[in-house]
């Protein structure tokens, strides 16, 4: 029997979802969470075989509760199923040692397919994802340079950005600037345009 915990913070899709699974004769949902904060309690007491976890979820994203349980409970394996299936993500799940990601649209069939394969150590990766992340480009600005741009894409201004960071308004003024002439963008606003449009912030 595969236990399953299931990590989605909408109640009709997580009941969905749980009731698919518990059709079937080899799968028992053993936990359902709604919050990501949980994740990593319910497996430790669950012991589950298979995480099946949003991305988008309250108090942990999914992303960053994958890589504790990578770390704390490897046995318990990852398998992400989300909304947000882009290059980026596909990029930090992997780091991550998920053992599969794939698309809320996945049809029934091929979840249940994935995550047989996954319990068994192998891995399921969304294939036209996959070929959208080798073909995307790697970002070409630092980490830094990444934070001060995200946290002016939300609105804040350098100063504001420079007490946040903990850095000077000159420096963080320099940060934006460089990542302006990387992107070859004309001014910040054009900057973090190209920035979202190529899932880098």
């Amino acid at each position: 029997m595969i236990r399953i915990l299931l990590a989605e913070d909408t109640a009709i899709l997580r009941d969905t979802l749980a009731a698919v699974l518990n059709l079937q004769d080899d799968m028992e949902v053993t936990a359902e969470v709604a919050t990501g904060d949980r994740i990593v309690t319910a497996a430790r007491q669950y012991k589950p075989d298979v995480a099946l976890l949003d991305i988008d979820l309250p108090g942990v994203d999914g992303l960053t509760a994958a890589a504790v349980l990578h770390d704390q409970l490897p046995e318990c394996r990852v398998l992400i199923l989300t909304a947000l299936a882009v290059p980026a993500n596909l990029r930090i799940a992997l780091e991550a040692h998920v053992a599969g990601f794939l698309a809320k649209d996945t049809p029934a069939a091929e979840l249940i397919h994935a995550i047989r394969i996954v319990a068994a150590d192998g891995r399921v990766i969304d294939p036209a994802l996959a070929l959208a992340t080798l073909q995307a480009r790697p970002s070409p600005l630092t980490d830094r340079e990444t934070d001060v741009l995200r946290l002016h894409s939300e609105g804040l201004d350098p100063r504001e950005i420079a007490s946040q960071l903990y850095l000077s308004y000159g420096t963080v003024r320099n940060y934006l600037a460089s990542a302006s002439d990387k992107l070859g963008a004309r001014n910040r606003i054009h900057a973090i345009k190209i920035a979202t449009e190529n899932q880098w912030l």
